[in-house]
């Protein structure tokens, strides 16, 4: 079955999983689980093919889907590749102006989409777009504002089961090659519009014979939540790993409803953006913060004992002698048990952590106390993962060791480039920016810059996010701001300082950590604006700045900040749909905060 092409692969392993669980769905929280067996996963994918070839989809058509996570949205996927057709993700939260340059970019003229705000926008789009034609709904609650271009995923089920059009899809599929477009996963972008990933099969393909060569723990017996948007490169490419090995996904529908998702299900996999580890850990260092020094001191020598057991021994191979592994056993039964069953992590056998930079601290911590974060980094264009963690020889401080047969060099500024079967082609037509993106001897571009150590990838700072001081010292923010996101009192944080003469921040506080402080230590307030005004909450962070930016140079060190009580969002423009901050909106919407910290007189 190695390299076998996506739009055949789901019949092999119905046939060999038969009866197995393949996927794990619910409609709504609190609901029970329903099991979609490897036979009718694979029937079902046959009789979607079947209908959207009655619907008269073409080979290599554009087939959006606009839906949060969701056991179709596989099913979709592995229907259109059957039609040696072209799926299209959208992220659940984009907006009418997003999914419409996506549909008229793509001339997408079918789109799935999964509940009733996602067909709102689509059916705003509809209205204006001279390609979309049809709406395929995922929820039957959904109200159709309009049955001649809506119909609810059912009824296309339907017109697959009466369909004879068997031999055709057969045909199409005997057709498919390597080289035939998959996937158009547009890049959301934190200036412009986003750019289309072409990503051929032969693209997913290689991402799964080097992961497989890699990640040699992952087997038929795991199970994986599908937690990050399965429109985003990373869960999506996850995913297809996990039905390549037999894995059961359970899909969570929804970002918010991971906690209990994860204690539900107590997966052994599921990857992780460094977010949702920086929230565990700031849950974890708490709950810490409020023990008596007696129980502290406990925490602190069973995490000094799991540095030693699974950093100083287990990760260079060696083995532990019988007294450091006797004390690692009563370590892990007092401290390090309790903390992943609370969490739902102790079946843990893989944990992929990438999308942005993850702490040296929260990392070193996680595999202390034995959670298997593997941290890596990867690109849409790149398939995802361009190296990873290995189970031994790892080194914290690091990307992980570059994947097989993935070409990596370091050129001009320190820029990370790239080759290799899983390097996506270019984008699509986007002639300027396939110009932008490759060097002239083929070579892609990153715009991260690193080095390499062997075949250890190093990573330094987001080239594009690197900014300047009137001083010309340059700035790296995401590394600030990586750290001070660990701190429980800080939900976010921007870095400002772009031709400026010292660094800012605008932060974004946690309110009930505040509060709580407020209270301990007697400060009083009416409202949360009172708080924000404290001349003691702005001492007391700005001490913990101190202590989180110690050992940076002096030009990086935060001088000034101001709060803000609203978040940053995807709703308000602030955000990407991955969660990467738009600074020029971020800078604009603030100007005034930001150029009333640059008018006061500084130390």
């Amino acid at each position: 079955m190695e390299g076998q092409h996506f739009s055949q692969i789901i019949a092999t392993l119905g046939q060999k999983y038969g009866d197995k669980t393949a996927i794990c769905s619910r409609k709504n929280t609190g609901d029970e689980w329903t099991a979609l067996k490897w036979s009718n996963f694979e029937k079902q994918v046959s009789i979607i093919a079947k209908a959207l070839l009655e619907y008269g989809v073409s080979e290599f058509d554009r087939i959006g889907q606009f839906s949060q996570n969701m056991a179709e949205n596989l099913i979709v996927d592995f229907a259109v590749f059957a039609n040696r057709s072209v799926i299209v993700p959208m992220y659940a939260t984009s907006s009418v102006p997003q999914v419409e340059f996506i549909v008229n970019d793509a001339e997408i003229q079918l789109i799935f989409v999964g509940d009733q705000i996602q067909y709102n926008v689509a059916i705003e789009v509809l209205k204006n777009s001279k390609v979309l034609k049809k709406i395929v709904v995922f929820d039957n609650n959904v109200v159709l504002a309009n049955n001649e271009s809506s119909m609810y995923y059912t009824d296309l089920l339907a017109m697959g089961i009466k369909s004879s059009k068997h031999f055709e899809v057969e045909n199409r599929q005997n057709a498919a090659a390597e080289e035939d477009l998959a996937c158009i996963l547009y890049t959301s972008g934190t200036t412009g519009n986003p750019k289309g990933v072409m990503m051929p099969h032969s693209c997913f393909i290689e991402a799964m014979r080097i992961h497989k060569i890699r990640l040699t723990s992952v087997t038929d017996k795991d199970t994986s939540i599908a937690f990050l948007p399965l429109s985003h490169v990373f869960e999506r490419t996850w995913s297809y790993f996990c039905i390549v090995k037999g894995v059961t996904i359970y899909i969570n529908l929804k970002p918010i409803e991971i906690q209990q998702t994860l204690k539900e299900i107590r997966p052994t996999l599921m990857c992780a953006v460094p977010r949702f580890w920086e929230k565990v850990y700031a849950g974890v260092q708490e709950n810490i913060s409020k023990m008596s020094p007696f129980k502290k001191g406990i925490v602190t020598w069973a995490v000094e004992t799991g540095k030693k057991h699974n950093l100083d021994y287990l990760r260079k191979g060696l083995k532990p002698d019988i007294f450091l592994s006797l004390k690692y056993k009563i370590a892990d039964k007092l401290i390090f048990s309790k903390v992943k069953e609370t969490i739902g992590i102790e079946n843990a056998n893989l944990l992929p952590a990438a999308g942005a930079r993850l702490s040296d601290e929260i990392t070193l911590f996680m595999r202390s106390i034995g959670v298997p974060i593997t941290y890596g980094y990867g690109l849409t264009e790149s398939t995802a993962t361009v190296c990873c963690f290995d189970y031994t020889d790892y080194e914290i401080g690091t990307v992980g060791s570059i994947m097989p047969d993935v070409q990596v060099k370091i050129g001009e500024e320190n820029e990370i480039l790239l080759k290799g079967k899983t390097i996506f082609p270019g984008y699509y037509k986007n002639e300027a920016a396939n110009k932008a993106a490759f060097t002239a001897d083929g070579w892609f571009r990153t715009g991260d810059a690193g080095s390499i150590k062997g075949n250890v990838l190093i990573m330094s700072e987001r080239l594009k996010d690197l900014f300047k001081t009137s001083n010309g010292k340059y700035v790296a923010p995401q590394e600030i701001e990586t750290r001070l996101g660990m701190d429980r009192f800080i939900d976010q944080v921007a870095t400002i300082g772009d031709e400026r003469n010292f660094v800012t921040a605008i932060i974004v506080p946690s309110i009930p950590a505040m509060e709580e402080y407020a209270k301990q230590n007697n400060l009083k307030y009416e409202t949360v604006d009172d708080l924000l005004a404290s001349e003691a909450i702005y001492k007391m962070y700005e001490e913990r700045i101190a202590k989180l930016q110690a050992g940076m140079a002096n030009y990086e060190m935060i001088k000034k900040f101001r709060f803000i009580k609203r978040g940053f969002s995807i709703e308000s423009g602030e955000l990407t749909n991955t969660l990467k901050m738009k600074r020029v909106i971020i800078m604009q919407k603030y100007k005034s905060l930001i150029n009333e910290m640059y008018a006061e007189k500084h130390n």
